[in-house]
């Protein structure tokens, strides 16, 4: 696509697209990245050891997932101007929650609403609205969607975490809680006409392997699913885990927070490039390519991070991870669009996203036991490189058998 034909792709579809990027934007709030600031606050408040707070994390987080596979079929019923509002609403009400609530027993119901509305839902009806509007070019539109994930990943860490040395963290809540309320009336306008209309979705749609449209049933049925399941956990349990624990991980390598921080616009940058390359990739060769590689670099990522000690040495395993982070924007939900067809696409991405979900519950339970036990993130952080290396092995078996279906 020359620079030409990009304009006028931007111009012809300015409105959806800057619609799913306000939609990831905004599930920043519900997102590790930005919980995980407020980790040393919220453990102080309610006097949690890392493993506690690890836990009630996982619980919400857990219970989310499980919301999950009911709630985001609802975007095969529902348009995203009519279910959008809704979950912006719920996310500045969870926000709230968060800023006013002080008893220990409803902090995991908070989580769960934040982790439910941003990391889940915001998230899911911008991609599947992507995959589902776009079909030569769903690369790149899940690309562009994606960015606003990434400014929320690049910039509110480095904001909030400034920010806590002037207001209280409680405040902090509140305006993201504005924040979500004031995307709402902006989606709403950006989505005065849909771009595939839900009653002519079925003309427009895509079919996948044996030339149909597979329900979720029939996906959950076949095996390639199952091959795909330690690839969807990975990401969302150890960048989550990473993520989670940087208040921690800072201080067992003797950095300061704001160093480490500061390195996440550089990973967020390098993420957004890996994105948009792989965006174009899958536009022109196919998901069934890339998918058994992509995740190699986050597995090289975090053995360099389990051994540097240096903050220049942290910069180049996150460079790494951010490789991987950015392809888990764009493939593996151009993935089930391809091989499962667009017909249910969100029944079949709702138990897709729903195993992410539960992967970014067990990451942050798994690894603050691990550390009340006595086992080092620096050792931690090695065993997973090797899980990474296993995902690949899976993924590229179930692919190569799947393929043989087209």
């Amino acid at each position: 696509m020359n620079l030409s034909a990009l304009r006028r792709y931007l111009a012809d579809n300015a409105r959806w697209l800057a619609a799913g990027m306000l939609l990831t934007f905004l599930s920043s709030f519900g997102q590790t990245f930005f919980i995980s600031i407020f980790a040393g606050e919220i453990r102080a408040e309610y006097g949690l050891s890392h493993g506690q707070w690890g836990g009630i994390y996982s619980l919400g987080t857990m219970v989310s997932a499980a919301a999950m596979v009911w709630a985001g079929s609802l975007t095969d019923i529902f348009r995203v101007r009519a279910l959008g509002p809704v979950v912006l609403f719920g996310l500045a009400m969870a926000a709230l929650a968060m800023a006013f609530n002080s008893r220990l027993l409803l902090l995991p119901a908070v989580i769960f609403l934040l982790r439910f509305f941003g990391q889940g839902m915001s998230m899911h009806i911008a991609l599947v609205a992507m995959a589902r509007w776009f079909t030569a070019t769903r690369g790149r539109a899940l690309s562009i969607a994606s960015i606003g994930f990434a400014v929320g990943e690049a910039l509110l860490p480095l904001l909030f975490v400034s920010a806590m040395a002037l207001v209280d963290w409680r405040l902090l809540w509140v305006a993201a809680a504005g924040a979500a309320l004031l995307g709402l009336p902006l989606l709403v306008r950006l989505l005065r006409e849909e771009r595939t209309p839900q009653s002519l979705s079925e003309t427009y749609s895509a079919t996948g392997m044996e030339d149909r449209h597979w329900t979720r049933r029939e996906a959950l049925s076949h095996p390639l699913f199952w091959f795909m399941v330690p690839a969807l956990l990975g990401p969302g349990a150890f960048v989550t885990a990473f993520f989670f624990h940087q208040v921690h991980l800072a201080e067992i390598k003797g950095w300061l927070h704001i160093e480490l921080v500061a390195l996440f616009p550089v990973l967020t940058a390098a993420a957004l490039l890996a994105m948009f390359a792989t965006g174009w990739a899958l536009d022109k060769w196919g998901t069934a390519r890339m998918m058994p590689v992509y995740q190699l670099p986050i597995a090289v990522g975090f053995l360099v991070l389990s051994a540097v000690t240096s903050i220049g040495g942290a910069l180049v395993a996150l460079l790494l991870v951010a490789l991987t982070i950015g392809a888990n924007s764009t493939l593996p939900s151009a993935f089930w669009a391809e091989f499962y067809g667009t017909r249910h696409i969100g029944a079949i991405k709702a138990v897709a996203a729903a195993v992410m979900v539960l992967g970014s519950a067990i990451g942050p339970g798994l690894t603050g036991v691990l550390i009340d036990l006595g086992v080092g993130l620096e050792t931690q952080f090695a065993a997973i490189s090797g899980y990474f290396v296993l995902t690949c092995v899976c993924v590229r078996i179930g692919v190569s058998r799947a393929v043989r279906s087209f």
